[in-house]
């Protein structure tokens, strides 16, 4: 065994019951991975730089394949059901005695990393993997420390990634051969059987997610930007809603695009990096991002490349549909150096509605805004999903329910909280369909959405006119400077108004329905911002 590498650390593998390994390659970077990656055949470099590697199978997360350790720190604190699966010590133990046999002789990629960039509330991270493009992508969505802090980092939690591991379902207590395992108590997560990379980021974002509200800060799956004069805005929102569009605006400053703490004082990225879905990625809607898919240090997952020339097909989802770019934040133009901003002073909730019931844009009370972040809805189309003919309402609390150890009442109240002690406006904002539900209506334009967030964020809207919305209760501007009129109420934009009626009352029905969860967790405030149905419409209209 040879070590290589450079900011070794105090703390070695053997002291973490790593032992009888092949080479370990420690902290090693961009050029080192890349070489790594190519001479073992784990990628390929596209034209302009950029990795190309293929994910197998798994080219999304496996859901349904991660546990959480049930013991006594556990218990009382995660939120057990279908998102927080227990799993018990004795299996994870032999998870873990197994992932120790299965290093014996393998070359391993270690990587010591931040999660988080605010140096009061970071996590340090040790990553240790068999790939190197694995160590590539934490290095990249991470964040490195510094020449002195190197050193003297003290692993707080390891993420173990082997790919080539096989669980056992009857001694390891797993659904299948493939196993996302997280021992809070041990401080160790344990990832087997997937080479999906995006295990790894949301391993973390889980963990601080858990550690976080106890220090009364609030973890959020969103991206963040800073306008011109210091106001910070957050963006929540589901895949496929725009919240890396549009967070990355030529306007305001970027502070990051996925994952962000809301502090006393400030909103700091969790990440040193991007991970945007670039399936049928335009150069023309979104070109910053477009350009990073032609550079070196990019990491592309699952996206179609022409052997011969190198040119990428950002149009083919062959491979899949969840295709993917990793790379540095900084390759986005006008991004903040501290990767954190102040206080926010909005907060834009997105959703694709592909029903075509909800305005391009609301104004929400607290309670409201606290009602729809439980709530987390969007709409799947036809056609992203097998069996998927018509949409389909997803909620998932919080905007990423499967990331939240805790009870989603204790970051909806913590949220709550939050927006009222810094009288932060809120904004439901719907980037899916009008005209119509998907199939008869079409997408929001997206200069339109650009335009109605401007007006938010730059105060134009504060004093705006308003109207009531009849379905769901929250403001909604009678006009925007540069946008239709028409587009600002759904209704009055379908040929058939009793259609709308009926498809509106449908989802009030499911809003409703999904929120009785959450019901026994809210004061009468927040459940007296639930949407209502309105009067069945009659055969005049």
């Amino acid at each position: 065994m040879q070590v290589f590498g450079t900011r070794l650390s105090s703390v070695d593998l053997a002291s973490q019951g790593i032992q009888h390994t092949g080479n370990q390659y420690w902290n090693l970077n961009t050029e080192h991975l890349y070489e790594q990656s190519l001479r073992r055949g784990e990628g390929h470099m596209a034209s302009g730089g950029a990795l190309v590697v293929k994910t197998g199978k798994h080219t999304g997360r496996s859901a349904n394949d991660k546990f959480t350790v049930h013991d006594d720190m556990t218990e009382d604190t995660v939120w057990w059901g279908d998102v927080n699966v227990p799993m018990t010590p004795e299996h994870f133990d032999t998870l873990h005695a197994a992932f120790l046999d299965h290093m014996a002789d393998k070359d391993l990629f270690v990587q010591d990393l931040w999660g988080g960039s605010d140096k009061n509330n970071r996590l340090a991270v040790r990553t240790v993997g068999e790939y190197a493009w694995h160590s590539l992508f934490c290095r990249t969505m991470l964040i490195e420390p510094t020449a002195d802090e190197a050193p003297l980092m003290q692993p707080q939690f390891t993420i173990i990634n082997l790919p080539s591991f096989r669980a056992d379902p009857a001694t390891m207590g797993t659904r299948s051969e493939t196993v996302i395992a997280v021992n809070f108590k041990k401080g160790l997560v344990l990832i087997g059987g997937t080479e999906y990379a995006g295990e790894n980021k949301k391993s973390v974002f889980s963990i601080l997610n858990y550690l976080l509200p106890a220090k009364d800060i609030m973890p959020m799956h969103c991206s963040a930007n800073i306008g011109p004069d210091g106001d910070v805005a957050i963006f929540f929102g589901l895949s496929g809603t725009g919240k890396t569009t549009l967070s990355a605006d030529s306007r305001r400053t970027l502070i990051g695009d996925d994952e962000h703490g809301w502090t006393d004082d400030s909103v700091f990225n969790f990440e040193g990096g991007c991970y945007a879905k670039v399936i049928k990625l335009s150069a023309e809607a979104e070109p910053e991002i477009y350009a990073t898919t032609k550079r070196y240090g990019t990491v592309l997952e699952n996206v179609v490349m022409d052997e011969t020339t190198r040119e990428l097909d950002l149009d083919d989802n062959t491979l899949a549909e969840n295709t993917r770019a990793a790379y540095p934040i900084d390759f986005i133009p006008n991004t903040s150096a501290e990767n954190k901003g102040g206080k926010p002073t909005n907060i834009i909730m997105l959703t694709a509605d592909a029903f075509g019931v909800l305005p391009p844009i609301s104004r929400l009370t607290p309670e409201q805004a606290m009602y729809h972040f439980l709530s987390g809805y969007t709409a799947k189309v036809a056609g992203t999903e097998i069996g998927v003919r018509e949409p389909q309402a997803t909620f998932s609390a919080c905007f990423g329910g499967p990331f939240m150890p805790r009870h989603p009442s204790v970051y909806g109240h913590l949220l709550r909280k939050k927006i009222a002690e810094g009288g932060v406006r809120c904004w439901l904002v719907n980037t899916g369909w009008t005209g119509g539900e998907y199939g008869t209506g079409h997408r929001m334009p997206i200069q339109d959405t650009r335009a109605m967030l401007h007006a938010a964020l730059d105060g134009s809207l504060n004093n705006a006119p308003m109207r009531i919305d009849e379905n769901f209760g929250f403001e909604v501007p009678i006009s925007v400077e540069g946008v239709d009129k028409a587009i600002l109420n759904p209704r009055s934009t379908w040929a058939d108004k009793a259609a709308y009626d009926v498809k509106a009352n449908h989802l009030v029905g499911l809003f409703n329905s999904n929120f009785e969860k959450f019901l026994s967790h809210v004061d009468d405030s927040v459940k007296a911002a639930a949407p209502r149905a309105t009067a069945p419409p009659t055969a005049a209209e």
